[in-house]
């Protein structure tokens, strides 16, 4: 089975930019949405979800931002809406998805910019994740979404330039190092360690045009789960967002 994932940037725009034409050549088991910034009703027009397709939302109580969706031709026995309780769960950021053989937690993180508080709500969020997928990790657990986070120098194209800069930063980078001691596997690193394979570039500087992009979008799994894991790619040339899609095959 094929399992992708997404940062969209708005799903309505993803919708206009041929997002049904390339979902029916590629038929996924699953896809994992993020930064969907649209509720169920404002685009059932759009013949979305596909046919032959559930969608379970995560929607946040602000219109139009974050917001995370799982697209899936099998339905889930159990879908659960963000982390339990506390600070983080009216940005719709986190579903997890509970199948016969896997648990699937599709995730949106925050941005570490405009200013220390923001940053220390997103490390915050980081600690308050980890101690929730921990907590599950007794299933054979599949993680993707947008991290917002390069974890090494290979993952971004100008890593000396942007050390003290959010989704860089030391501490951001020490956490990623720190899940990762958790006993959750990059997956995308244990098939391609090539530089220069990115997963997102800034619209405003053109930066796709010359690949000058930043890997913050992952596929994590267990160790006991990675023999199931037979593939791990990203789709650089899909346009229709700052992001592109990325996929593991099990």
């Amino acid at each position: 089975m094929k399992i992708l994932s997404w940062n969209v940037n708005g799903l309505r725009a993803a919708l206009k930019k041929g997002f049904a034409d390339w979902f029916s050549a590629e038929k996924p088991g699953i896809l994992c949405l993020q930064e969907t910034k649209a509720l169920p009703e404002q685009v059932e027009d759009e013949d979305f979800p596909p046919e032959g397709y559930g969608a379970f939302w995560n929607n946040p109580a602000k219109k139009g931002y974050a917001g995370v969706a799982v697209l899936s031709s099998e339905r889930p026995l159990e879908v659960d809406l963000g982390m339990g309780s506390g600070p983080f769960e009216t940005e719709g950021r986190v579903i997890t998805a509970h199948y016969r053989d896997l648990v699937l937690v599709n995730c949106y993180f925050p941005n570490g910019g405009m200013g220390p508080e923001r940053l220390a709500y997103k490390l915050e969020f980081y600690d308050r994740f980890l101690g929730y997928v921990d907590g599950i990790k007794n299933r054979d657990i599949v993680i993707c979404g947008d991290f917002n986070t390069a974890h090494r120098e290979i993952d971004l194209a100008r890593p000396k330039q942007n050390e003290m800069n959010t989704g860089f930063l030391p501490e951001e980078r020490a956490w990623l190092d720190k899940f990762i001691s958790h006993g959750y596997v990059d997956v995308f690193r244990r098939f391609d360690g090539r530089p220069g394979r990115y997963t997102w570039w800034d619209y405003k500087t053109r930066s796709r045009e010359r690949n000058v992009g930043w890997r913050i979008d992952y596929f994590f799994v267990t160790e006991k789960f990675l023999p199931g894991v037979k593939n791990a790619f990203i789709m650089s040339d899909v346009k229709g967002s700052d992001h592109c899609p990325l996929g593991i095959e099990i």
